[in-house]
């Protein structure tokens, strides 16, 4: 895209309150702090939010550091170039799309070569601090026929026989956070799934995984913390059966894009995620899950308010965008 006057980079630091407390592993947390880049050229405006993650080294001041150190002029075919894959690169990158593509009078998916987005059917995220909640939690979103559970130990696998009881029509999938060993996944797995659990999320810790490598595959294993961009693709095949792409990690739409693309030429299944975020940042990201195995893109549902004008949902369908929110 050639430049057509001066670019202005702004950067805003946005807090969104989570709807109650949310438990994520270990950690209770009541809120979640994100980054919106907005990038205005001759009066057009595009926009970008990342959610900077401290478990992959990355914070607030380190993002705007990164931000601001791009020089006066660049593009989205010299953004790699400049910034490391990551939220950073992820903020701007979106936002370099959704200004272009109001330059061009077209929408994201067009400019990009992309079928239109349609609705699509999210996993829910639910959290298991309490019983009582998460009772009601399964029972208010029991039309989800697929359900997420983060855990931190083999106690919380307790809860596995209560959602099958209150909701029997729904999968299970388990992200265990690099929480368990080898042996654990070979020893919980096979109840596991007689007990409906259909995919296993970082059973293991990224610098042990090559042992999954070894060992049968019950329940299909996703890589999450082990998949970032498209530099680790070629480790993780043979160790896992899917990947889950968010795109804080992959650096941006751009990325993303491609590397959903080179994973199903590969064979693997894939899932796309997100941060806990807004719709801003979920809407670039519903062009990445348009058909693939698995979609959690469930983030503006936790929190207390979400952009105006953003994502719809209604039940277990997320719908895209209108063109005026992004792309």
């Amino acid at each position: 895209m050639a430049p057509t006057g001066p670019l202005i980079v702004n950067i805003h630091r946005r807090r969104f309150s989570f709807g109650r407390d949310f438990k994520l592993g270990k950690l209770t947390r009541l809120h979640v702090d994100a980054i919106e880049v907005t990038l205005t050229r001759k009066g057009l405006t595009g926009r970008g939010e990342c959610v900077p993650n401290p478990r992959y080294g990355e914070s607030l001041d380190s993002v705007t550091n990164q931000i601001e150190q791009l020089p006066m002029e660049f593009d989205r075919e010299r953004l790699p170039a400049l910034l490391r894959p990551g939220p950073a690169r992820n903020a701007v990158d979106c936002a370099l799309w959704d200004l272009e593509a109001k330059q061009q009078g077209m929408r994201v998916w067009q400019l990009a070569g992309l079928p239109q987005p349609k609705p699509l059917e999210t996993i829910i995220t639910l959290s298991i601090d309490n019983r009582a909640r998460l009772v009601e939690d399964i029972r208010r979103f029991s039309n989800h026929r697929v359900m997420k559970f983060r855990i931190s130990s083999s106690d919380d696998l307790a809860l596995v026989p209560l959602v099958r009881e209150i909701a029997p029509n729904s999968r299970i999938i388990l992200d265990v956070g690099e929480c368990w060993t080898v042996d654990e996944y070979i020893r919980y797995t096979p109840k596991l799934r007689q007990q409906g659990v259909v995919m296993i999320e970082q059973p293991v810790p990224v610098i042990q995984d090559a042992a999954l490598a070894e060992i049968e595959h019950p329940i299909p294993i996703c890589a999450d913390e082990s998949c970032h961009d498209m530099a680790v693709l070629p480790r993780l095949k043979g160790r896992y059966d899917a990947i889950n792409i968010k795109l804080d990690k992959a650096g941006g739409l751009t990325h993303a894009l491609a590397l959903r693309d080179a994973a199903q030429g590969a064979g693997m299944k894939v899932m796309v995620g997100s941060m806990i975020s807004s719709s801003l940042a979920m809407a670039p990201a519903m062009l990445v899950a348009q058909g693939v195995n698995y979609v959690d893109l469930d983030g503006p549902l936790l929190l207390a308010e979400d952009r105006p004008g953003g994502l719809h949902y209604d039940g277990s369908w997320v719908h895209p965008s209108r063109n005026e929110f992004w792309g």
